[in-house]
């Protein structure tokens, strides 16, 4: 079994914003998987589906970012899912927008979200799907940015970066993480 995590905050105010990207990859990714059902269950959003012969436990965390490594530890150990067997979606500011980067492991990289959730882990061993949203502007202020909204073309950037976050997903289900990395972060960098 694995657990697919997207990370974002939760309420109509956060919908859309770039800090949001992981709620939004989920959100492609349970179209594909025609996930029609979502739980209140271990502070989050559950929705189950099969693909790749693997149980899917597809969760939005609804702990506001900061917290979303609650969720994720009540939702592993209820299931008896090791680190290996979780992947998380964020947003990355250290990306542009619209580009992708997957890790097998590695530190939060100033990410909260990822932060709590290797905290509550006691690991940084699970797989990343890091969607880029771009630094922010000069004289923004940092929070302001991740929790504003892409505009025009960059907001197209960003739906298709969605909607490859969801692919790669399915890929690293299908052939592996090594091959899903190679693939997309070659792709990435050229």
């Amino acid at each position: 079994m694995y657990i697919i995590a997207g990370l974002g905050n939760p309420g109509r105010e956060y919908e859309k914003t770039r800090h949001n990207a992981g709620f939004e990859v989920i959100d492609r990714l349970a179209a594909k998987l025609e996930v029609s059902s979502w739980e209140k269950k271990h502070k989050a959003l559950a929705g189950k589906a099969m693909y790749a012969g693997e149980k899917l436990l597809l969760l939005k965390p609804q702990t506001y970012m900061n917290l979303s490594g609650e969720s994720l530890l009540s939702a592993a150990a209820f299931y008896r899912v090791t680190p290996d067997h979780i992947l998380v979606i964020s947003d990355d500011i250290d990306l542009a927008e619209g580009r992708l980067r997957i890790r097998k492991s590695g530190s939060a990289g100033g990410h909260n979200g990822l932060k709590s959730i290797i905290s509550n882990l006691g690991s940084g061993d699970f797989i990343r799907v890091r969607v880029g949203v771009g630094s922010k502007p000069a004289g923004f202020d940092l929070a302001d940015y991740v929790l504003g909204r892409a505009k025009g073309e960059d907001a197209e950037k960003m739906e298709q970066a969605y909607r490859d976050a969801a692919e790669a997903v399915l890929s690293i289900l299908e052939e592996g993480v090594d091959r899903t990395m190679n693939k997309v972060n070659r792709k990435e960098q050229g």
